[in-house]
């Protein structure tokens, strides 16, 4: 497998998804508005994805990958089977009892997620409607997602980036076309995505029949790989409920504050997760793969030149993302979501979040390429302890910095919050002598830094020319808006090419067979 060609794939497909993404928040942000019906959908919604990280995402694939990789690589085709057959069977008995109790105490958790919703009863209702709805979606990406981690370990990453398209896809066609079957029309989007959530787990399920993975679940809770997962997963759950636990917080706050701080968070956030989803998710779920298949053939030299590459190719590809949506983050909250109900206050504080958020852009991409290097080394306790620890100073910064900056201040602390656990999950790596600074180091990054000085002139240049405020067309906006990136994008490159940095240095070294 060509790593590279792996990522270019998977970023592209997942880039698809991310624009589809966009479409469908601005057709939310043009139906519903950002009002007390937004902020109820998109506290409800959050629920059930948090869970999907912390329980999935989080701690059940840094613990099951690495397995799944060892038995792929050492063991028989059916002790593979056996050990994922077993494995979905205690996925689907476990949340099977989490959406159950879910659903009984619903208001509960809208309750203690937003405790000011409250003060509005018809918003608490509707909140807890919403989370009743779209419960079962928690088993349904579940075990999409462990579909798609499947797929990934047989090398097939293009398949699983797509989907997320298609939920996408469902919420922006049931918003346009039945939202107002529904009274209040906002459920409509709670049953979009327990219909989406069923398309993305069968739209998956011809490939996994192509490899030979298309399992039925047993109820064996005594095979050996997922007595395995299970004795990992104690560590990994807490480091991903310290990760997701902020997230909790920053709700709770948020319902505390005025009406529509949600959504303008909401909004914010979707555009900060744009490219970490591209870029960061992309590169860290390539490597994940590739570092604990080296990790588990005992090729260490080879680890080591991944973690290398990843970081690199990662800092190439944020510190000017970073830049631009400093810049941009007007002109990009206009043209996407000022339509309909969405006021011109509403962009000034969703574009005061976004700034803020994309001060700690580098540091969350570059936390998921250097979590990764430890999970696939089957090493737990070290990030585990380190994302407990930064979210102490996050959860000390907040109530501050929310004093004096209101919802903007939550997107502050995330980003240094962001910078630290970059900061100590590299230093023990250091340590670990698994990654190095050195001078070569050292003028990479001067020679990356002068690159990006140069883009940052250039699209300072452009947009004094190119105006993206005044025009009503939004076509036309969308075309000015390419093409300053197109241009921006082409001096970057040509920068890095005569400092002498490429993509392709030391590719030789990242084709893992």
């Amino acid at each position: 497998m060509n790593i590279l060609k792996s990522l270019f794939s998977l970023s592209f497909m997942t880039l698809i998804s991310r624009i589809l993404g966009f479409f469908r928040d601005l057709v939310i942000a043009h139906i519903f508005g950002v009002s007390i019906y937004t902020d109820a959908f998109f506290l409800a919604f959050k629920i059930p994805n948090l869970l999907r990280r912390l329980f999935f995402e989080g701690a059940f694939s840094q613990s099951f990958i690495p397995i799944l990789i060892y038995y792929k690589s050492n063991e028989k085709i059916n002790h593979t089977k056996d050990f994922i057959a077993s494995l979905l069977g205690l996925i689907i008995l476990v949340l099977s009892i989490i959406i159950i109790l879910g659903i009984i105490f619903s208001n509960y958790l809208i309750e203690f997620s937003a405790p000011g919703f409250t003060h509005s009863f018809h918003k608490f209702q509707v909140s807890f409607t919403l989370l009743e709805i779209m419960f079962p979606y928690v088993l349904l990406i579940s075990l999409s997602s462990l579909y798609s981690t499947i797929l990934n370990s047989w090398n097939y990453f293009s398949i699983p980036a797509m989907s997320p398209s298609i939920l996408n896809i469902t919420m922006i066609i049931f918003s346009i076309f039945f939202n107002n079957f529904f009274n209040p029309p906002i459920l409509i989007l709670a049953w979009s995505v327990i219909v989406g959530g069923v398309i993305q787990l069968i739209y998956q399920f011809p490939y996994l029949l192509k490899i030979k993975m298309l399992i039925i679940p047993k109820f064996n809770f005594k095979n050996a790989g997922l007595l395995k997962v299970v004795k990992k997963i104690g560590p990994s759950l807490i480091g991903a409920f310290a990760n997701q636990i902020s997230l909790i917080f920053n709700a709770i706050f948020n319902s505390l504050l005025n009406s529509g701080s949600i959504s303008w968070m909401y909004y914010a956030d979707r555009l900060i997760e744009f490219p970490i989803g591209v870029l960061g998710v992309s590169l860290s779920t390539i490597l994940f793969t590739s570092l604990s298949k080296s990790y588990s053939k005992n090729r260490f030299k080879e680890y080591k030149k991944l973690l290398h590459w990843g970081g690199r190719i990662a800092l190439i590809l944020s510190l000017p993302t970073s830049i631009i949506l400093f810049i941009l983050a007007k002109p990009l909250v206009i043209i996407l979501f000022q339509h309909g109900k969405f006021t011109d206050f509403d962009v000034l504080m969703t574009q005061k979040a976004l700034e803020l958020y994309s001060i700690g852009l580098i540091a969350f991409i570059l936390v998921k390429i250097l979590s990764s290097a430890f999970y696939a080394s089957q090493e737990i306790k070290i990030p585990t302890r380190i994302a407990l620890f930064t979210l102490s100073v996050t959860q000390i910064l907040n109530p501050f910095l929310i004093y004096y900056l209101q919802h903007a201040g939550l997107a502050l602390s995330f980003s240094i919050a962001g910078w630290i656990n970059f900061f100590l999950l590299y230093w023990k790596l250091y340590q670990k002598k698994l990654i190095s600074f050195n001078f070569n180091q050292l003028i990479f990054i001067f020679r990356l830094l002068t690159a990006t000085f140069s883009m940052t002139f250039f699209l300072i240049f452009m947009l004094y020319f190119i105006p993206l405020y005044d025009i009503s067309s939004f076509f036309i906006k969308i075309i000015c808006l390419f093409t300053i990136l197109f241009f921006t994008g082409i001096i970057y490159l040509i920068s890095l090419h005569f400092l002498g940095i490429s993509f392709l240095n030391n590719c030789n070294i990242i084709n893992n067979k």
